[in-house]
């Protein structure tokens, strides 16, 4: 794992002025790779390439990058890991090829060399962000893994084309000119990420996972992104096996993806929180492993998030070597100072503070950890599929006309009128119903009755702000592949947000979240899951063999059952988070105040003061709980203050 940085200008002419340059872009990505740092610069070609290493497979200086092809034509920097690298070098040795290094860097860049960029790409099996210099044809190609594990932003700015694994590094180029994206904040607010292709800043943006691109000196318009993989292509692939033939699949493919991540000349182990996913992955390594697996989980005392207890049983079945962490309120909002530093970017999923933790928990023992990630959206693990199935049949039982009049006569009535009837009767309500808004609870009604498809539905219930225009001033949203989906039945409805999902919230969200956690403390997170054979057969299932009678993931729980007992899994899924809902009422409280300052909003002129501190004043009070949308404003505001 590493960082990779670098630029491409006319204005290259003089290596000191670049390799000092090339060092302040490294300088903020030395958490990604402590062990090494090299650096490849050619005045007469203007380009300059940069590179951090974490020393993971081949330690010696022989895998050091910048890398030369051996015909001289190709400098590579590349950041990640190419599981399948034994078998490609078995591959390209009967094409007679020769290598002087056990490294997956070489075989990357031998594989170029005999194969080409696109054909390797899709040869690979990894995780990877890739800057390619092509000296024969003066042109710089960037490229990213299939599931968009590992981050690459790119973009010109001033007369250099500029490419690095985090925006710090661009920020460190003395020609970086940084300004916010208006519209990319409208997106942060509703989604709380940012979603590719754009960052918070203007003209940079995010490599789409699965594609690459190519760029020279003789164009200053960006290109278009060329894809290698679709993840469309294979949800459109059926499958014709009987469940009991998908299970058996399913199992050896699994199997062979948690053996591949299992391989390094570093110490290795495993996140174990308990639920299905890690615990699927730790069951896999364990029985391939004639060593117990490092396994770590993360505890905390507030009961409703603690799922340690479940961890350390699954760990004690399994036998694993299992290393636990308790950790106080105190502890976890220690690190909320330090967020805005290891996201680089506005960043609001708040079990980022619990990853981080149990990030740097398993770095004091190995330095590579495999994650559980991705079974969630590709099996149907998600709640809202199965809020977005009952609610839209509920909707659909009225005809589009009879939805449209009760909008209409919803409008037409004031809110006081209802207010009035339901502090009439709210006495004779069950006490959880006596604090209902229900002025708001009308106009969620309303706005429900006149959606005309269920992407609409789907695209509320992962939204947070749900109109960011009238709080981001001056500005449109644009729009994102959510909005650009079409009406399906429910089956392809279910299969097409699964899909969404995995286009987008997995790798803007959870995956931004596990990278940049995991960096920060120069640990590797490998995601068996992800594998793209997985992925494919995942995507072909029928939705029955995913979800069924409100139970998700069910072929990889059949799966699971083989290694683990159903009754020491079978338990209510709780997620990976944290209770900012009442930390920002109490111990948060005087940190988010000085952030949400009305004078200071209304100087910096990015949002509309009123409307967040009206949120904010409606959730002290208890009224409503907003620490979503709020988290995403005081993430900006910590972000903004840490930045400038």
């Amino acid at each position: 794992m590493c960082g990779i940085a670098g630029f491409l200008s006319h204005q290259l002419t003089d290596k000191a002025n670049a390799m000092t340059d090339l060092h302040k872009m490294l300088l903020p990505l030395q958490h990604r790779g402590p062990d090494d740092q090299g650096v490849w610069v050619a005045p007469q070609q203007h380009i300059a390439l940069g590179h951090r290493r974490l020393s993971i497979i081949d330690l010696s200086t022989l895998a050091s990058q910048p890398m030369l092809s051996a015909c001289g034509r190709y400098c590579l920097v590349f950041n990640g890991e190419i599981y399948n690298f034994k078998s490609l070098r078995t591959e390209l040795e009967t094409l007679g090829q020769v290598f002087s290094s056990t490294s997956d860097t070489e075989v990357l860049l031998v594989a170029i060399s005999q194969w080409g960029l696109e054909t390797a790409l899709s040869k690979c099996n990894g995780m990877f962000a890739i800057a390619l210099w092509d000296k024969q044809c003066q042109t710089l190609s960037l490229a990213r893994d299939r599931m968009g594990e590992k981050p690459v932003y790119y973009g010109w700015n001033q007369e250099y084309f500029l490419f690095a694994s985090e925006l710090s590094a661009l920020k460190a180029h003395r020609q970086f000119k940084p300004v916010i994206n208006r519209q990319a904040l409208t997106l942060y607010l509703r989604y709380g990420y940012i979603p590719t292709p754009y960052s918070i800043y203007q003209h940079i943006y995010k490599l789409p996972p699965a594609s690459f691109i190519e760029i020279n000196l003789r164009q200053k318009s960006l290109p278009h992104a060329k894809f290698y993989w679709s993840t469309q292509t294979a949800y459109q692939t059926p499958c014709d096996l009987s469940f009991t033939e998908a299970k058996q699949q399913l199992n050896t493919l699994l199997l062979d993806a948690v053996d591949l991540r299992m391989v390094a000349d570093v110490p290795l182990g495993a996140f174990l929180s308990g639920g299905f996913d890690s615990s699927l992955v730790v069951a896999l390594m364990q029985a391939q492993s004639m060593n117990k697996v490092k396994t770590f989980s993360l505890g905390f005392y507030e009961q409703r998030y603690n799922e340690a207890q479940h961890a350390q049983a699954v760990a004690k079945y399994l036998k694993t070597d299992h290393t636990e962490l308790y950790v106080t309120p105190k502890q976890a909002m220690e690190i909320i100072p330090d967020l805005a530093g290891i996201y680089k970017e506005p960043f609001a999923d708040s079990s980022q503070i619990p990853t981080f933790l149990v990030c740097k928990l398993a770095r004091s023992k190995v330095t590579v950890s495999l994650s559980g990630d991705g079974g969630d959206e590709l099996f149907g693990g998600y709640k809202r599929y199965f809020w977005l199935q009952q609610d839209w049949q509920k909707i659909t039982q009225l005809s589009l006309g009879s939805r449209q009049f009760l909008v209409k006569l919803l409008k037409v009535c004031p809110a006081i009128v209802f207010e009035k009837v339901f502090s009439l009767t709210k006495k004779i309500l069950p006490k959880k119903f006596q604090k209902v808004d229900l002025a708001t609870k009308i106009a969620h009604l309303s706005r429900r009755l006149s959606y005309q498809s269920g992407e609409q539905l789907y695209l509320e219930l992962i939204s947070q702000w749900e109109q960011p225009e009238q709080i981001v001033l001056n500005t449109t949203e644009p729009k994102t592949l959510i909005h650009q989906s079409a009406t399906v039945a429910m089956e392809a409805l279910l299969q097409q947000v699964m899909y969404l999902d995995a286009v987008t919230y997995l790798p803007d969200d959870i995956l931004v979240k596990v990278d940049r956690a995991s960096m920060a403390v120069s640990l590797e997170a490998r995601v068996p899951l992800l594998d793209h054979r997985v992925v494919e057969f995942a995507a072909a299932l029928p939705l029955p063999y995913k979800m069924q009678q409100n139970t998700g993931k069910r072929v990889l729980r059949e799966v699971l059952y083989d290694y683990i007992p159903r009754d020491l899994m079978d338990r209510p899924k709780m997620g990976f988070g944290v209770p900012i809902d009442y930390w920002l009422r109490a111990d948060l409280r005087e940190w988010a105040e000085d952030l949400l300052n009305p004078v200071t909003l209304k100087q910096q002129g990015y949002f509309n003061p009123d409307a967040i501190l009206t949120k904010w004043q409606q959730h002290l009070s208890g009224k409503q709980d907003w620490h979503y949308d709020l988290w995403n404003i005081l993430m900006f505001q910590s972000w903004l203050q840490a930045s400038h």
